[in-house]
């Protein structure tokens, strides 16, 4: 007796990569709270490494791609995000997103200011991500370093004495270049000249554990308080520690697209209606995203924390 595949009509058909640089301290929810620090980023609890849960991601989005209610726009808007609270039962969204993860983690140099480093785990799981939404998996080779070595480009301003790099308080030794790993990051993680051709040189491929290292425990911890107007003291409980990931910080998320399902979403010549492509629900989004580079992410706002430069890029 053979098996039927089980489909869905209404499957993701059409995805994109959302990528997210930091550009001020981030923090992106809020973890269990360990030792001192009360208010922890978010991570994923099998790698410690960084996330910024989707269900943020999709409700700023719904929120910045969010037209006039009269306009002609209102009714696809709908059908991408879904209805609002009070008809949240007539269909879903046209739009998913996973959990935005961690790409690039910036690091102090003795040398070069700072570097974005990865590591090969990171690296796979993009290829695969980038397989999830029907792109070239292959677009580069993933390069792999060993415990205290790194990879990096030839020319990085990172190196020192030719062959070492110095991050934080750890010594590391060039092995080799990273080839086209920085290259397609470079290009499709940020959109500005200066900034592609500092990652280029920047980024830096480590082992495994020593990225997870970093990631864990380079974030910043900052204090907060909150004063008592007349005796300018700290108000009894008003001191916490609150964790921030630093500026610079690259993430990317999955969007996958699927036809809307919406019953009325536009209508041809004949008057008929006519359902949002997963081609036309991506591109929405990336046309309304256009005029704002910049989206605010996680807590903070009114401190200037969570400011983050965005690109959709739905080739792949």
């Amino acid at each position: 007796m053979s098996e039927t595949p089980i489909t869905s009509s209404t499957a993701p058909q059409a995805g994109a990569l959302l990528f997210i640089h930091a550009q001020t301290g981030l923090h992106p929810g809020s973890g269990t709270a360990l030792g001192t620090v009360d208010l922890p980023v978010q991570r994923e609890r099998h790698t410690q490494w960084p996330i910024i849960p989707s269900s943020t991601l999709k409700g700023i989005l719904r929120d910045a791609c969010r037209p006039p209610r009269n306009s002609a726009d209102w009714q696809k808007w709908l059908a991408v995000f879904g209805p609002e609270t009070g008809e949240a039962a007539d269909h879903a969204g046209a739009l998913s997103l996973t959990d935005a993860r961690i790409l690039a983690f910036p690091v102090r140099s003795l040398k070069g200011v700072f570097a974005w480093v990865t590591c090969r785990a990171v690296l796979e799981r993009l290829q695969r991500d980038l397989t999830l939404i029907q792109a070239n998996g292959n677009a580069f080779n993933l390069p792999e370093a060993s415990k205290d070595k790194a990879l990096c480009a030839a020319d990085s301003p990172l190196l020192v004495d030719g062959n070492k790099l110095v991050l934080e308080e750890f010594d590391f030794e060039r092995t080799g270049d990273i080839g086209a790993v920085a290259n397609w990051v470079s290009q499709r993680a940020v959109s500005d000249n200066a900034t592609q051709e500092r990652l280029r040189k920047h980024l830096v491929v480590l082992y495994d554990d020593d990225f997870t290292h970093f990631a864990r425990h380079a974030t910043e911890i900052v204090a907060r308080v909150g004063l008592d107007p007349e005796r300018k003291t700290v108000q009894p409980g008003a001191l916490f520690y609150e964790e921030f990931l630093p500026a610079e910080t690259l993430f990317y998320s999955v969007v996958l697209a699927s036809s809307s399902r919406r019953k009325f979403d536009k209508e041809d010549e004949n008057r008929r209606s006519i359902p949002l492509s997963p081609g036309e629900v991506l591109e929405f989004v990336r046309a309304t995203l256009a005029p704002r580079k910049y989206l605010q992410i996680g807590g903070d706002e009114t401190i200037g924390k969570g400011l983050c430069a965005v690109r959709l890029d739905i080739n792949g």
